[in-house]
């Protein structure tokens, strides 16, 4: 779907509103609100032209967003943002790619879509909103909701252990992974900004909380326990980031880890140069021998 309109296409950069003329849905209070803050932001501060832009999601509440964003969008079914964007941005490298969606989404049936994108690098970054919750079916233990954590759906409490987002992407081998929280909207664009600047696969968890389904993973219940990442960690070290990822005194915000190799459309642009380009020529000549 492309909501760009007319008047944005020939403005300045910096005076283009990255806000579309869509209502935002979501409940009030809703973390996802603070990401969508810090998107807009990050998208300012990198001056892209909407034109350049694709949003892609999934199904979910915050898989709504592109609705939300003067942008090209792409909002696709239950799981399959990760191979849409990739197959995006290989058909065409030019453009900016960038996949919001949920821990539902991402970590249930998009998982196993996880460590394909992840391993061929493409350059595209993929933002969770993590609440912890399936908010758009009312209330349902997700992925990453704690053991004996109590739903509708689970009354004697979730009898699953939750996933490790952040060591489920540096296992894997995301080669920029980071953390932030919705409640702190500025530190969040920078991260963004971060992790569009990479180049390569960039993954970036957000703790957003649902204030309607989970009254437990609340704004008040992390205000105590949100951690910067320490000035002297070693983002090159991935053993380390892992440490991080494990503890559980704290949640750590910022980058925990970033590495350089070549990227999905750098490998692809390899092969090409390899390839024989038949002329215009060669190919009269062939179809003329089999027809």
């Amino acid at each position: 779907m492309s909501k760009l309109g007319a008047s944005t296409e020939h403005a300045p950069i910096e005076k283009i509103n990255y806000k579309s003329d869509v209502k935002v849905t979501w409940c009030p209070g809703c973390g996802d609100f603070g990401v969508l803050s810090a998107v807009y932001k990050a998208f300012g501060m990198k001056g892209w032209n909407p034109k350049d832009l694709v949003i892609v999601s999934g199904i979910g509440c915050s898989s709504r967003i592109p609705y939300f964003i003067n942008s090209y969008g792409f909002h696709g079914v239950h799981g399959r943002a990760l191979p849409i964007s990739v197959g995006l941005k290989v058909s065409n490298p030019r453009l900016k790619v960038v996949v919001l969606g949920g821990d539902g989404d991402g970590f249930s049936i998009g998982a196993g879509h996880f460590p394909h994108a992840v391993r061929r690098n493409p350059n595209i970054t993929y933002i969770i909103m993590d609440n912890s919750i399936y908010g758009l079916t009312k209330g349902q233990s997700s992925p990453t909701s704690t053991y004996e954590f109590v739903t509708k759906a689970t009354p004697y409490g979730n009898i699953e252990d939750p996933i490790n987002p952040m060591a489920f992407a540096l296992v894997y081998g995301a080669s920029f992974v980071a953390k932030g929280f919705s409640g702190k909207a500025n530190d969040l664009a920078d991260l963004f900004v971060k992790a569009f600047d990479h180049p390569g696969f960039s993954f970036v968890n957000v703790l957003s909380p649902c204030p309607t389904f989970n009254k437990i993973d609340t704004f008040r219940y992390y205000a105590d326990r949100l951690a910067t990442i320490p000035e002297e960690h070693d983002v090159s070290d991935r053993v380390k980031a892992l440490e991080i990822a494990y503890r559980s005194d704290k949640h750590y915000m910022g980058v925990y880890y970033r590495d350089f190799r070549p990227t999905l459309e750098e490998r692809l642009a390899g092969v090409r140069s390899k390839v024989h380009m038949d002329t215009e020529e060669e190919i009269e000549d062939l179809l003329a021998r089999f027809s």
